[in-house]
């Protein structure tokens, strides 16, 4: 049966539509075809090379909103600048104007584990401030505080010190414990000797600050501060401090490991009995370290009611700044007039003991010499103040 297509309607002309038109002998294209009465199904569009194609989802019309009236828009917080950002730098807190006081942190029980704990802060302090390489200056710091008494407000005094008033404080501690022991006090030259620098380096003297009241604040004088003996010689404060101070490979190659406490406690209450210990009699030490043997048998002596002031102590070390600290132990344990130490080869042919017992001479004989000079210029002085309150001036006598 044949299907008979209907003819399709002419379209109107318009001026618009004929001189869009395009010219003659030219074939055109209607732009919209005719509908089809007969329904004719949609040509399937080839498949995707990769798969079924996807259907295209038909987005509704939206619609303009220009005729809604506009809301204001919500205030937003700043926001905060990211870490990485870089900071103005932060301004300097004022200097507190009020008076500082000495602070009391939790300190164990036991003396050694006390001092210990000590100097853990002293190193703590003495690192985060950048004081440098030289050991001997906090060494020295300690050793000068741990010779103080435990004074009501001294220690509040000490932490209201600047930093450049330290330095002059430590000389008239160790000059004031050298007109009694010359010869002590000559032998830790090396733990004061940085504070008669008339040029000290700043950073260093913050260091010395910090190290100040960590220590006073940890209570080292509640340590070392006793007017008892007996209670100032419970332990030892520099033996830690100095070992935790040297490096790892320095005490190495030094061979300086110091005996642990208890085990000089042990030692001495084996070996010092009170029929052996009579007075007159010498303990030698030929490798003396800090003096903890020393301080064991100085108290085992006052637990058996017998004076450490009637023996004869003598302390030999090869490095100068454990036999250092030997000296000022034994001035703060009260060892006794008789006590010498030495800085000297123990090994060497020469007789160390000799050569310290010239030493320690020599430094009393120098010691009697300053103080001679010393009260001749006192007493020149006197005379002259003397002298012009006698003799009236030329104003007063107009």
């Amino acid at each position: 049966m044949a299907c008979v297509k209907p003819a399709t309607p002419p379209l109107p002309t318009t001026s618009r539509s004929a001189a869009s038109s395009p010219p003659s002998g030219t074939s055109s294209r209607p732009t919209d075809p005719a509908p089809n009465p007969i329904h004719t199904p949609p040509r399937p569009r080839p498949a995707h090379r990769g798969g079924p194609m996807r259907a295209r989802r038909k987005e509704p019309a939206v619609m303009s909103d220009d005729f809604l009236p506009r809301a204001a828009a919500p205030a937003t917080a700043a926001r905060p600048a990211p870490s990485w950002a870089k900071k103005p730098p932060p301004k300097p807190k004022a200097r507190p104007t009020g008076k500082i006081t000495a602070r009391r942190y939790a300190a164990p029980r036991d003396p050694h584990e006390h001092a210990r704990k000590i100097a853990e802060n002293v190193l703590d302090a003495w690192y985060q401030s950048f004081g440098g390489s030289s050991i001997d200056v906090p060494l020295g710091t300690v050793a000068g505080l741990s010779l103080l008494r435990n004074v009501p407000g001294l220690a509040d005094w000490v932490l209201n010190l600047q930093p450049e008033q330290l330095p002059q404080l430590l000389k008239e501690i160790y000059l004031g414990h050298w007109i009694k022991r010359p010869d002590l006090i000559n032998r830790a030259i090396r733990l004061h000797d940085w504070a008669w620098n008339p040029d000290p380096d700043k950073q260093q003297l913050r260091a010395v600050h910090a190290v100040t009241r960590a220590a006073i604040n940890t209570g080292l004088m509640d340590l070392t501060g006793h007017d008892d003996p007996w209670q100032r010689s419970e332990a030892d404060v520099l033996s830690p401090l100095l070992t935790g101070l040297r490096h790892k490979s320095d005490k190495k190659w030094r061979g300086e490991y110091h005996t642990p406490s208890c085990v000089t406690d042990l030692l001495a209450n084996m070996t010092v009995d009170k029929d052996l210990a009579k007075p007159g009699m010498s303990f030698r030490e030929p490798a003396v370290g800090s003096g903890t043997m020393f301080r064991s048998v100085a108290q085992r002596l006052r637990d058996l009611g017998l004076n450490p002031h009637d023996f004869h102590w003598y302390g030999n070390d090869i490095d100068s700044l454990s036999a250092g600290c030997a000296a000022v132990n034994a001035i703060i344990w009260d060892l006794g007039p008789r006590c010498l130490i030495g800085c000297a080869d123990s090994l060497a042919p020469e007789d160390d003991y000799a050569k310290t017992r010239a030493e320690a001479k020599e430094a009393f004989e120098q010691r009697d010499r300053y103080m001679d000079t010393a009260r001749t210029i006192i007493a020149h002085r006197s005379a002259l103040a003397l002298l012009d309150e006698l003799m009236p001036s030329k104003e007063n006598a107009a």
